[in-house]
């Protein structure tokens, strides 16, 4: 869709009455409506208020739009819990005045100073300072949840919302559905890098697509990982469906699960329970029993307890959340933790830190200022051929390590093709695996942390690509190969095309000079 086909925001000026509530300032907006802050007119408690567009829909969709506004509406009044957001009314506009607002659904609801997703763009790469916080509220809210009958469906760090008193809310259950036996239905939405494998081979029936709890024990171990990290997803991929597609490459071919490094240990196994490959082996993870395991891994080290006032900087602002008698999560105070363990998780599944072969040997031409990025990249792949010691061969095989690098090549076709900086993007191509490397909100491919990790994205895609086309073998010169041409290439012509011959030799090469240098 181009932008002259996005329809316009909705506009509400301060002051505009919404039953007993008056709006105060804007808050966000998207084309599916805007957000306002909002105060009673009765006592002054602030609100937020949910403006949803409802002009462009069919009759259909709007029917459909009401029903998931009634569901969250309900549940929200029927839950009743310190962590599930409230709402407090919903109303359909009636204003003939203002046509742009006449017939539109607002939803007001606690307001919150911003959400969990907000928080982790503030600090990329890097854990949530209260994180074990953070995280028993979601799962006891998710569990109070479960109790009751309900699943939510779309758990995600944009659907947690921080409040200004600390408080953690679970908010937009417009995909919540009510457990019926042993399953219930919604209609086949969610966020997709969040969903559990399974979800994509069940069937799609006329009431929609089976929903059970253990759909939200999966997306509670994906949010976990992204709490602990700094939001990196524990399946790799520059995409939501790229790292979907991860997910049930695990689960088909029963890799190992590999977390960040980064993950401590006794969260290494919660989060690899919840992130069994399938809903039977899922089955006896509950919330209640996660709540009550994340509560005891939450417990100070030795019983030390430390007042903790964190001030975070998100949404803009400096937000003093979470503040008071609180514990910080080992990777945060430098602590070991009580609970960490060294055996395998209780499920069976091999939980491992993300891939570590093939490190950067310490004495060697890999500038000091790129193997942070290089080892980034590397474990963010489950693929053990994706090692720190590849990405470099290749971008000294590439580039030699000058960010500043330029060439024209000519294809095959004779097509002349322009490639740029240490990993010698093509432009167009990069916009298609581009990584924001360096947190700095832009993605740029002369950028090195953003070019070696839309590098680090691509060759993991790859290694999946391959393994699924039963090409296990040589897998490094494979990639290579696939790099200078395509995956498809190196498929169609059942391994390294002759023209790249020369560059493959030159990564293997490379990536032997590394391998040599660290032994």
């Amino acid at each position: 869709m181009n932008d002259d086909a996005t329809p316009p925001p909705i506009s509400v000026s301060p002051g505009y009455l919404v039953g007993p509530w008056r709006v105060t300032t804007p808050i966000g907006a998207g084309s599916w409506g805007s957000v306002y802050g909002a105060e009673s007119t009765v006592d002054g408690t602030e609100a937020a208020i949910k403006f949803l567009r409802t002009d462009l829909l069919t009759p259909g969709q709007r029917t459909a739009m009401d029903d998931l506004v009634r569901r969250e509406a309900r549940f929200s009044l029927e839950a009743d819990h310190p962590h599930i957001v409230r709402t407090h009314t919903v109303r359909t506009l009636h204003d003939p005045e203002r046509p742009d607002l006449d017939g539109v659904t607002a939803l007001v609801m606690d307001r919150a100073e911003c959400s969990l997703q907000d928080l982790l763009r503030e600090r990329p790469g890097k854990a949530v300072p209260v994180a074990q916080r953070v995280l028993q509220g979601v799962i006891d809210g998710l569990a109070h949840v479960h109790a009751r009958g309900w699943v939510h469906g779309d758990l995600k760090p944009a659907n947690i919302l921080l409040a200004a008193d600390g408080a953690v809310w679970l908010a937009d259950f417009g995909l919540t559905a009510e457990l019926e036996g042993t399953h219930a239905y919604v209609l086949p939405l969610g966020s997709i890098d969040h969903v559990p494998p399974e979800w994509w081979s069940q069937r799609t029936g006329c009431r929609g697509t089976k929903l059970r709890p253990t759909a939200d024990v999966w997306a509670f171990g994906v949010l976990a990982h992204q709490v602990l990290t700094g939001g990196l997803h524990p399946f790799p991929g520059s995409t939501a469906r790229a790292r979907a597609l991860a997910a049930q490459s695990y689960a088909r071919e029963g890799a190992p699960l590999r977390l960040d490094a980064q993950v401590p240990d006794g969260w290494r196994e919660l989060i690899g329970d919840c992130l069994r490959p399938d809903h039977a082996s899922r089955a006896s993870v509950t919330a209640e029993s996660l709540a009550a395991r994340v509560r005891s891994l939450s417990r100070p080290h030795r019983a030390v307890r430390r007042r903790t006032a964190v001030v975070l900087a998100a949404c803009g602002t400096l937000l003093a959340a979470l503040a008071g008698t609180g514990v910080v999560l080992a990777t945060d105070a430098g602590q070991s933790n009580d609970s960490a363990g060294d055996g395998p998780s209780p499920s069976g599944t091999s939980v491992t830190a993300a891939p570590l072969g093939g490190a950067l040997p310490a004495r060697s031409d890999v500038p000091d200022a790129l193997r942070p990025y290089i080892t980034n990249a590397a474990q963010r792949c489950s693929g053990e051929e994706v090692t720190p010691a590849l990405i470099a061969a290749m971008l000294k095989a590439e580039s030699g390590f000058d960010a500043d690098a330029h060439r024209v090549r000519t294809g095959k076709d004779g097509i002349r093709i322009r490639e740029y900086g240490i990993a010698m993007w093509t432009p167009e191509v990069f916009d298609g695996w581009a990584v924001d490397g360096d947190g700095d909100g832009r993605k740029d491919y002369m950028s090195p942390p953003d070019a070696i990790g839309a590098m680090g994205a691509f060759l993991c895609h790859l290694d999946q690509y391959f393994k699924g086309h039963g090409m296990r073998r040589d897998v490094p010169a494979l990639l290579a190969a696939a790099y200078r041409t395509s995956g498809k290439v190196v498929v169609a012509e059942g391994g390294v095309p002759e023209r790249t011959r020369p560059f493959v030799e030159q990564v293997l090469k490379n990536l032997a000079e590394y391998g040599s240098q660290a032994s």
